[in-house]
């Protein structure tokens, strides 16, 4: 798969001393679902900025389908789609006509078709004569997407999409962005619900304080980082767990009648042949257990922290 995005040493200072982006390289591959995680302030929407233009490049470079994002900037900005956190849309006018718009602003020719097919791919077909200020919070998120698509872009920016919306609308903008790749568009979406990425990425990034520190396929990023969870439902409650099991970290819940272990799955052993046996010797018995792979929002955690942890030093 080549790459429609490459990003090489990139950095970006604000004022005199604040590093926001530091040493940035990154390849996003063509006709991928790319999430960006990182907790508030991380550099997620700077990096996004500088990418479409908005912001400048202190040093580094970057190309967007082989264009040159300074030297070459018109022929790299046509190739983009925005769709920005927050909802900016002129309120009083109608959507074909925002819509429509947005189109003429790169220098396209009018082309109805395409404006409909947009605005029906995004259920906004019956709403095209309403004006925006009428449109609910999840309806005025689609039509910033239809704005960002009216010039037939070839990557999509889609920075917090669901942001503000419930759950159900979250869920018809997933099945939107689906339909977005399979018609060959790439997607780079930045998101706080990490159940988002889960769902809908091909491969994921870590960034933290400006600097990324994980770029890794979303099923090997789990394979690899993932722990399992080992929950025992006990015979009868304990108060405590015994001195003689602290080196396993057990977790006493639900008011004393369940042990959960975490043990690593790449471990050359997981250590539950041993606890079941040091629970015998302690008097404990079980009626039940079962096992759970840690989400991908444990993994992101985790990993925030250890780079927190890192920068401290």
């Amino acid at each position: 798969m080549s790459s429609i995005i490459s990003i090489q040493n990139l950095s970006k200072t604000f004022g005199s001393s604040f590093k926001a982006l530091n040493d940035i390289s990154l390849d996003i591959q063509r006709g991928e679902i790319f999430a960006l995680l990182g907790p508030n302030g991380a550099g997620k929407t700077t990096l996004i900025s500088i990418i479409c233009g908005i912001a400048n490049i202190s040093q580094g470079r970057i190309t967007v389908g082989g264009h040159d994002i300074n030297s070459d900037y018109r022929a790299a900005r046509s190739l983009i789609g925005l769709v920005p956190q927050e909802l900016h849309t002129d309120a009083f006018e109608t959507v074909w006509a925002t819509v429509s718009f947005s189109r003429g602003l790169f220098g396209k020719p009018r082309n109805p078709a395409h404006i409909e097919k947009v605005l029906k791919d995004l259920s906004l077909w019956d709403k095209k004569d309403n004006k925006i200020i009428t449109l609910s919070g999840g309806m005025k998120r689609r039509v910033m997407i239809a704005k960002a698509l009216s010039h037939e872009p070839q990557i999509l920016f889609l920075d917090e999409p669901t942001a503000g919306v419930d759950v159900e609308l979250r869920k018809g903008m997933w099945e939107v962005v689906r339909s977005l790749q399979a018609s060959g568009v790439t997607i780079i979406l930045t998101t706080h619900y990490i159940e988002e990425a889960e769902e809908m990425a091909d491969r994921i990034g870590v960034i933290n304080k400006g600097e990324i520190i994980l770029v890794e396929d979303k099923a090997t990023l789990m394979e690899k980082l993932g722990r399992k969870r080992l929950k025992l439902h006990l015979q009868g409650k304990i108060d405590a767990i015994p001195p003689q099991l602290a080196p396993y970290k057990l977790e006493l819940s639900d008011g004393g009648c369940e042990l959960t272990y975490d043990y690593d799955t790449k471990g050359e052993r997981t250590g539950i042949t041993s606890l079941l046996s040091d629970l015998r010797n302690a008097g404990i018995r079980f009626s039940d257990l079962d096992t759970m792979q840690s989400s991908l929002e444990d993994i992101f955690v985790s990993l925030v922290r250890t780079s927190a942890a890192e920068h401290t030093r």
